[in-house]
């Protein structure tokens, strides 16, 4: 199939697995992974932090990279921080390692 003439390829089970950003991971496991509480994922996702995508049931749905976020936040705020203030901590180095991964792909593609 060609994408441009019949729409986008629909990734097939074996690439969601490989997809950092796949919500794969309901609340529940979510928390039991990052050994925290649902409350704990909500108030991220109220923090503006993370935004789970929802399933057809109004269910809410993590990807890889929304429970490492998670699970950074949750170390900040074991060592003291205060959860807003580590929800921005967090989002600041979230921004500042996409703007060294696309220098890196500029610098590459010179």
């Amino acid at each position: 199939m060609i994408p441009d003439q019949q729409g986008p390829a629909t990734p097939s089970a074996a690439d969601k697995f490989d997809d950092d950003h796949y919500p794969a991971y309901t609340m529940g496991r979510a928390a039991d992974m990052l050994g925290t509480t649902q409350g704990f994922l909500r108030s991220l996702d109220e923090a503006g932090l993370i935004t789970p995508q929802r399933s057809a049931g109004g269910h809410r749905r993590y990807s890889r990279q929304q429970l490492r976020l998670a699970a950074r936040v949750r170390e900040l705020v074991d060592q003291g921080t205060a959860i807003d203030a580590a929800c921005r901590i967090v989002s600041l180095e979230d921004q500042l390692h996409e703007a060294q991964r696309r220098n890196t792909e500029l610098r590459a593609g010179d």
